[in-house]
């Protein structure tokens, strides 16, 4: 099987490799590329730069998680939830941030603010079909399944 690679090209003064901070970590830690400390009130968002480029291997895409530790310590989280990177994306990796905390957050130059995680990607074709196959569950939507 042929070894996958993610190439990164710094993009800008003061970018970062992404690196994982130990053996186990499922990500790689994203920094802000930031020339001065960034202010996000509670219930704003930032776009914060990484200063990164990066080509995802085809198959793949990277998925941009928040940090546990910042979404628990400070409230700081990515703003849609996860982000995707597709393979074919060549520009500058941002990250958009939300204050979901009760109190202003400072950003620091170099601060680790997200994570990214490469995960396999399936793109069978698609169809139009007339009917769906039966399941037990059926149309029942939200909470339909019970506690």
């Amino acid at each position: 099987m042929e070894e996958k690679v993610l190439k990164v090209k710094l993009l800008k003064e003061g970018a970062a490799l992404p690196c994982r901070e130990t053996a186990g970590s499922a990500g790689f830690d994203l920094r802000a590329c930031l020339e001065a400390p960034l202010l996000v009130e509670p219930g704003d968002w930032a776009m914060v730069p990484t200063g990164l480029g990066a080509e995802i291997p085809q198959g793949m895409a990277g998925m941009v998680f928040s940090r546990s530790g910042l979404g628990t310590k400070s409230g700081m989280v990515v703003a849609q939830g996860v982000g995707v990177i597709d393979s074919d994306y060549r520009g500058e990796i941002k990250v958009p941030l939300r204050n979901m905390g009760k109190k202003a957050y400072e950003i620091q130059p170099g601060e680790r603010v997200a994570q990214l995680v490469l995960l396999p990607v399936c793109l069978p074709p698609v169809e139009e079909a007339q009917a769906l196959s039966a399941t037990q569950r059926g149309e029942g939507g939200f909470g339909s399944t019970g506690k």
